[in-house]
Order: C-alpha cells, then structure tokens, then sequence
C-alpha cells in the first residue's frame, strides 16, 4: 500500500507541470537547499535548551519551480495578472536524518530510570516528495529583471513522508529484558516495544515556511529559509509511549529547518 501511495505521489508531482503548462505557460527553474534541523519528538524535553542543541539533524533537497511570470515557449512574460507576478509553485524531494538523545532534568538524575533515559538513543531517516505554494509580496518580474536584489516570500504546503527510525541502548547486553533497559513508562503502547518502535513507515505532513531569495546573476539566486513541517504521525522518531501513563507525549513528531539553497533559471 505504501508503495502505490509513493507510485501516486510521483505521478502527480510529475504530471502537475504538465498540465499547469499547457493552461498557464510558465519558464523552470531548479535548485538544491541543505542545512540543519532540529527535530521536536519525543526523546528529551520540549523547549528545553540541552535537547534543541543535541536533537539536531542535517537536511538536503532538490526543488524545482514553476515561475508563472515567465513563458520559456515564448521568451516572454505572460500576461500581467497578480497570480502570475506573485506566485511560484515548488516540487521538492529532500532527505533528512537525525540523532536523539534524552536531556533534561530526569535523565541528569544519578537513579536507575536516569540511566536507562541517557543510555537509549535514536535516529531516523526520513525522506519527503511534496509541493509548496509560494507567495512573494514583491513583483516576481520586477525581481527577475534586477529591480531590486531581495525578494521575501512565504509559503504553504504538503508532503508525502516515509521514515525509517532505530533505537539502541547500551543496556542492550545478552539476557536483559526491556524492562531492564529501557524507561518503564516507554515501554506501554501499541509499538514493538510498546511505545519504542523502530518499523519503517509512511505518513504525511503539513509544511510552511519563511525566507527570501538573493539576485546573484540574471539566472541564478541565493535562497534562505526558515521552514516547519508538522507530521500526522508520532512514530516518525521511533518513539511513541502512551500519553496516558508518560503525559510528556502529547504532541506530534514535527522538525523546524534551516537551509540554504542555490537556485538556477532555466531556458526551457
């Protein structure tokens, strides 16, 4: 199932530019974006200082515009409607992974449950195919022909999500069950583990972002950006306990990212 929904996925991203030429007309444009993230899950505390600088991740994309203001058929601008001179539509593809590890005050304790709670780590590989609608408050035209050398936009959108997470404990020796290694309370919950689950999976998420472009050349620009994904999912770090008996989970997996990206205007 998860393989006819990626299968679906690609043929809409893949068909969309197609269809969206052949009523608009538009010019392409790629790029590549990397840089890091910190991914909010539920290993360590939410907006603690200690887990937002060692949950960190690193991040990499390849994205590809379509800029209404432009027609490659033509060599020409299109007509001048607001849509075309302030909205772009963007494919992307990026890949993500991350390290986890327990901070905050209970796993600083010198107890049984602070040691199981520093020994156990996680990771995931996480990787994401969507579309974003981005809205640029400036003329698009207006920025491609060198009226200025800033252009800062927003945007929104949605990605199809496939995550692969691990878990480990140095616990983890011959003879020693999960309760010997792992925090009580992670272990209830409909997991392998009961809340620790390293199963691959599929999910989706809700993606928005800030940032700007800078104008190097007439065919290239600088991009920065500060973006948020929410996932409907909170097994995407392989963590999961029931909210019931470990009250901390009670949100969803999310990751907060940013990148810069180099973006290239092409001729067709």
């Amino acid at each position: 199932m998860n393989t006819k929904i990626l299968l679906a996925v690609l043929f809409f991203c893949f068909s969309m530019p197609l269809v969206v030429k052949a009523q608009f007309g538009f010019s392409n444009e790629v790029g590549i974006i990397a840089g890091p993230l910190l991914f909010q899950s539920d290993f360590g505390l939410r907006e603690n200082f200690d887990t937002n600088i060692n949950n960190v991740g690193i991040g990499v994309g390849i994205v590809h515009y379509m800029n209404f203001a432009y027609r490659s058929d033509c060599n020409c601008y299109t007509r001048d409607k607001y849509f075309n001179d302030h909205f772009k539509l963007r494919t992307e593809a990026d890949l993500h992974y991350s390290k986890f590890t327990h901070e905050g005050v209970e796993s600083k304790k010198e107890t049984p449950e602070g040691y199981d709670l520093r020994d156990h780590q996680g990771t995931s590989l996480v990787y994401e195919l969507g579309m974003q609608l981005e809205y640029f408050p400036k003329s698009i035209r207006d920025f491609q022909a060198g009226g200025y050398k800033i252009a800062p936009y927003i945007s929104l959108g949605a990605h199809f999500v496939g995550y692969n997470p691990s878990y480990s404990s140095i616990q983890d020796v011959d003879g020693a069950t999960p309760e010997d290694i792992y925090f009580d309370k992670f272990l209830i919950g409909d997991g392998e583990l009961g809340g620790i689950d390293d199963s691959a999976g599929t999910t989706w998420a809700l993606t928005g972002s800030i940032g700007l472009r800078y104008k190097l050349s007439e065919l290239s620009d600088i991009n920065l950006e500060f973006r948020y994904h929410k996932y409907y999912s909170n097994w995407v770090d392989g963590l999961n306990p029931d909210p019931e008996f470990y009250p901390p989970n009670r949100y969803d997996d999310s990751i907060v990212w940013l990148n810069i990206g180099y973006i290239y205007y092409l001729n067709f």
